[in-house]
C-alpha cells in the first residue's frame, strides 16, 4: 500500500464522501474514485458499503482505518525526525577495546547527558572489522587508529595515544641491544598496534619465533605478568590494570611511540548524531 493511497483513503471517511474530499485534496473526483477502487482491488476487499451516492465505512474499511492512522503518524514522525537537526535515534558506534574500555565512558556519558534522544549501541574490534562494518551498514561511525584509507571515509581526530612495550616485572632491558623476545602477547591479525610490535621486529632484523593471540589487554597483561612474552599496546590500559606494578614499561624510540585515533564514517553518511560526538571528542581533547 502507498501512503498517498492512504491519506485519500482516511480523507474520504473523514470529509463524509468523495466530493468533499476531492475539494480538500485539491483532486478531481474521479481520480479520488479511481484510486479507492484501486486500493480495494489491491486488498480484495470493500472498503466502503455504497448507497446510491452515500458511502459508509465497511468492517474492512473500519480495519483499515485504523491502520492507516498509525502508519500515516509513523510516516509524519520519520519525515520530522530525518529534518530534525537535533541528533536523535539508534547510534551504532564502534571502537577499538583500548578505546572502548579507557577513552570513551567519558565522552560517551556526555553525550548522553547531552542527547537522551540518542540510544547508543558499542561494538568492538579491530581497525579493519570496523572499517568493513562502517561500509557494509553495520555501524555508523567507528574508533580506529590510524593509517586508515582516506577513499572511503570522512575522518574526525579523536586522541592520541602514547605506545609502550609491556612484559614481566624482572624483564631485562629489550630496546638496544641485544636480541628482541622470542614470544609476543597481541591481538589477531589487523590490530594496528600488533603490525606497530612486528614493525618494530622487522627493523632489528628479527621476527618473534611465536605470537600468542589473546581477546583482551587485560589478559595480555595477565601473560605479560607471567612471563610469557612482551605486548605493546597504549599507556592508558595500565592504569585499568590492578597488578600494574608486577610489570615492567619500555618506552617506544621517538616517532614510534604514538598512535592517532580517529573518528571515521562512510563518506557522504554524516549525521547530526556524528557530529555531535565529534565536538564532544574535540572538547575533551582540548581539555586533555
Amino acid at each position: 500500500m502507498e501512503l498517498a493511497d492512504l491519506r485519500i483513503f482516511r480523507t474520504v471517511v473523514e470529509a463524509g464522501g468523495v466530493t468533499k474530499a476531492a475539494a480538500r485534496l485539491h483532486r478531481v473526483q474521479s481520480n479520488v474514485t479511481t484510486r479507492i477502487r484501486q486500493l480495494e482491488e489491491k486488498l480484495g476487499v470493500s472498503l466502503f458499503i455504497r448507497e446510491g451516492k452515500r458511502m459508509h465505512l465497511s468492517p474492512a474499511g473500519q480495519v483499515l482505518l485504523d491502520y492507516a492512522g498509525r502508519l500515516l503518524a509513523l510516516a509524519e514522525e520519520a519525515e520530522a525526525a530525518v529534518r530534525d537537526p537535533r541528533p536523535r535515534g539508534l547510534f551504532r558506534l564502534g571502537a577499538m577495546e583500548s578505546a572502548a574500555a579507557v577513552r570513551l565512558p567519558g565522552p560517551l556519558t556526555e553525550y548522553h547527558r547531552r542527547h537522551p534522544q540518542v540510544q547508543l549501541e558499542l561494538r568492538t574490534g579491530n581497525p579493519q572489522q570496523l572499517a568493513t562494518a562502517i561500509l557494509a551498514g553495520e555501524i555508523d561511525a567507528a574508533l580506529v587508529a590510524e593509517p586508515i584509507a582516506d577513499a572511503p571515509f570522512e575522518k574526525a581526530p579523536a586522541f592520541t595515544e602514547d605506545l609502550v612495550i609491556v612484559a614481566s616485572a624482572e624483564h631485562p632491558p629489550i630496546l638496544g641491544a641485544g636480541t628482541p623476545p622470542d614470544t609476543i602477547i597481541a591481538f589477531e591479525t589487523g590490530c594496528p598496534h600488533r603490525k606497530r610490535l612486528e614493525d618494530w621486529y622487522a627493523r632489528q632484523g628479527e621476527m618473534p619465533a611465536r605470537t600468542i593471540e589473546m581477546g583482551s589487554y587485560h589478559a595480555m597483561l595477565g601473560c605479560a605478568v607471567a612471563g610469557m612474552g612482551i605486548s605493546l599496546m597504549p599507556a592508558s590500559v595500565l592504569g585499568t590494570f590492578p597488578e600494574a606494578k608486577r610489570l615492567s614499561v619500555h618506552q617506544l624510540p621517538p616517532g614510534q611511540n604514538t598512535a592517532e585515533t580517529v573518528l571515521i564514517w562512510r563518506k557522504g553518511a554524516g549525521s547530526p548524531k556524528i557530529n555531535a560526538l565529534v565536538e564532544i571528542l574535540a572538547e575533551s581533547g582540548a581539555a586533555a
